[in-house]
Parts: structure tokens; sequence; C-alpha cells
């Protein structure tokens, strides 16, 4: 803990700025303009290596995820209809896919997988999703190497989607809507779940899902840092 800094010609103090973790920052000053300038000269040296992904494919990320958002909600809404729920509760039903790891943390390499969650409302069965879900995905034409991991751990669909791997947990909330504003982290949705709702939903509640992105004031420099990490590994291995 800092100690508190005490002004000349005056006894008050200064109280310690707030910070998280065991220790104190080792620092808080920005950086140089000269530090920003071998930044830049540092990303331009990884480039040729091929481990940040162009724009092109970034943008083509968030139309697959788009494409499969929607065949969730289409999904769900047909659920909803073969089991009779009145049309006020089919025209606001909802449902979402989440992501969470390293494509959610915005530090995803060049080809890396997503790591994604379908949330469904409580009427949507587990027994759902690996039956009619799977046999909508198996009539995508973007969809290839489709298959089941049902009875692991933490059950999951696999899948590569238009050329991007994607593993899709579940989880089925006691809620009878999905809303597009709905917070993962509120504890109260886990009452009362089933223990494999409960594991899928860990990866988008551990705490570095969030509070990584909450607590940097410039993301870059963590995306930077986990890049040259992961460079370095793969220098070791050769």
């Amino acid at each position: 803990m800092p100690f508190p800094v005490t002004t000349q010609g005056s006894q008050q103090t200064q109280p310690p700025q707030k910070h998280y973790g065991i220790t104190s920052p080792i620092s808080l000053a920005a950086p140089k303009e000269t530090d920003c300038v071998l930044t830049q000269k540092l990303i331009e040296t990884l480039k040729p290596f091929g481990v940040f992904e162009e724009e092109e494919e970034l943008q083509r990320r968030i139309l697959i995820l788009g494409k499969l958002n929607n065949l969730v909600k289409e999904w769900i809404r047909e659920i909803s209809e073969s089991k009779n729920l009145p049309q006020s509760v089919i025209e606001n039903v909802g449902g979402k896919i989440f992501t969470f790891g390293s494509y959610r943390l915005g530090v995803h390499t060049k080809g890396a997988d997503i790591d994604a969650l379908c949330v469904a409302p409580r009427h949507v069965d587990r027994s759902d999703f690996f039956t009619s879900f799977y046999d909508k995905l198996k009539l995508q034409e973007e969809v290839k190497d489709l298959r089941a991991v049902e009875e692991a751990f933490v059950p999951v669909i696999k899948l590569c989607f238009d050329g991007i791997e994607i593993d899709i947990l579940f989880a089925r909330l006691a809620l009878q809507t999905i809303p597009e504003d709905l917070d993962l982290r509120d504890d109260s949705l886990l009452k009362n779940l089933d223990i494999r709702c409960i594991r899928s939903l860990n990866g988008m509640r551990k705490p570095t899902s969030f509070c990584v992105l909450q607590f940097l004031s410039d993301i870059s420099y963590f995306y930077t840092s986990f890049v040259l990490k992961l460079f370095i590994a793969i220098l070791l291995t050769q």
C-alpha cells in the first residue's frame, strides 16, 4: 500500500489512489512518446509472422456470429411454437449467443477458434439443443465438421462455420424470455440451475472475462503484450 503524500506547508494528506490486486502498480505514468514509437515498431516487426488478424477477417467473424445469433433466435421461436406458448411470449422470447475466452477479450490470434455460449429460456431443454438445433446447423451450407460432444464435462457442439471453428456451449436459464441486455454476472441466475448449465456459464462469469476489459485504460497495450508473449512461446518451441 503506498504511503499517503503530505504536501509542504500543510498537514493534510492525500488518500492513496485505489488499486486492484494485492500490490500497487509500479507506475501510473502514461507512456512517453518514445514508448509509443517503440510499441508501433514492435507491432510492425510481428506482422510478417502472421500473428495479427486482418480487419477483413475480424469483420467476417462478426458476420458469422451475427448469423449464428439469428439461427438461435429462429430456433427458439420454433421450439416455443411447438410447445404452444402464448403468442405474446413467442414474439419476445429472445435467445442469444455470447462469446467468451480470447475472442471476447480481443486477444485471439489469426485462425483461432471462437468460444460461444447459447443462452435459452426455461422451456428449451438441453435435449433440444443437441437434437433440433444440431439438425438446424446441419442444414446450413456454411457449416462443416459438425459434431456433438454431449457427454463431455462441459457438453458442447463443435463446428466450422464458413472456415471459422466455433465451440458452442448451452445454458438454460429459469427465465421466460432472454433479453438482449441480459447480464450473466447476476448470481440470482444460477439459482436451481442444472450443474451442466452452471459449468457452461462459467466461461462468461470468470473475473478475467469482464474485469480485464473493465479496468484497462487502453486495451491495445494488453493485446500487444499478449501477442508478443504468444510469439515468444512459438519461438521457444521451434
